[in-house]
């Protein structure tokens, strides 16, 4: 059995009578270790799907299993990054990771423990000389690295990415795209990512799943990306691979966007 499954899984959300089917029968099987982004147009049931991963949402039908065991409510073996940091303000850097740590090892590692995992972490980022800032202090983009340095050291089975750096600059997205892509190769997370952005699926993935229009909304293909790691931008700018890779989303993406517009 895979790392993690995902078996005709459907959700509809009920509202008094009136009920709309957002997916339908989605099957999709992730190995450990993979990164795999999942791509469609807004309103295709993206963010939906990862909050049924991330157990904040219940399937109406079918299963998930991560590690031979069901998914049905949140916990600290899927983390989540969304697009807005979610940092409390109130608190330091440091003290907006630790209460991830203290939640997660309050019994099973000493404060000194906890300590040093926390500054690996905010290591891990580039962000330990900022441990002392509160969030109004910092860039958005750093905000951005302490949130996933929060989520890293819950030490989750999957790592979940609501499209992290779709409120970003280009420049600070790029360079935080190729610090994803760092720690992806040296820890070997699981990672989901939900993204718009067909370049930043192709650059980080190794498989990419491309939903249907909503309503009712499935898989409609997914492309393994058979590129090699570690991954340069510059150099990938010219390989057929890559840009094989991106002609094929992009004409996934442009055939759904031409049946939103006859519809």
């Amino acid at each position: 059995m895979s790392y993690l499954q995902i078996s005709r899984v459907g959700k509809t959300f009920a509202r008094g009578a009136s009920s709309t089917e957002v997916l339908r029968n989605i099957d999709l099987e992730i190995e450990q270790g993979e990164f795999v982004s999942i791509i469609g147009h807004s309103g295709c049931g993206k963010s939906t799907l990862l909050n049924l991963i991330a157990g904040l949402t219940e399937v109406t039908t079918g299963g998930i299993i991560l590690e031979n065991a069901e998914v049905n409510a949140p916990g600290p073996d899927r983390a989540v990054v969304f697009q807005n940091h979610s940092l409390l303000p109130w608190l330091t850097v440091y003290e907006n990771v630790n209460l991830a740590v203290a939640k997660v090892f309050g019994r099973t590692k000493t404060p000194a423990q906890r300590h040093s995992w926390i500054m690996d972490n905010l290591n891990l980022v580039q962000m330990a000389h900022a441990r002392d800032k509160r969030p109004t202090e910092i860039s958005g983009g750093m905000k951005q690295r302490v949130g996933i340095a929060r989520a890293l050291a819950m030490e989750p089975k999957i790592l979940l990415l609501d499209e992290p750096f779709g409120a970003l600059d280009a420049l600070t997205r790029a360079h935080l795209q190729d610090q994803m892509m760092d720690i992806h190769q040296r820890l070997g997370n699981t990672m989901i990512m939900i993204t718009h952005d067909v370049d930043e699926a192709v650059l980080l993935s190794d498989r990419i799943v491309m939903m249907t229009n909503g309503p009712a909304a499935t898989i409609g293909e997914v492309l393994a990306v058979p590129l090699n790691r570690p991954r340069r931008r510059l150099e990938l700018a010219t390989d057929r691979t890559y840009l094989r890779c991106r002609e094929a989303v992009l004409k996934f993406l442009y055939e759904r966007h031409r049946f939103v517009e006859a519809a």
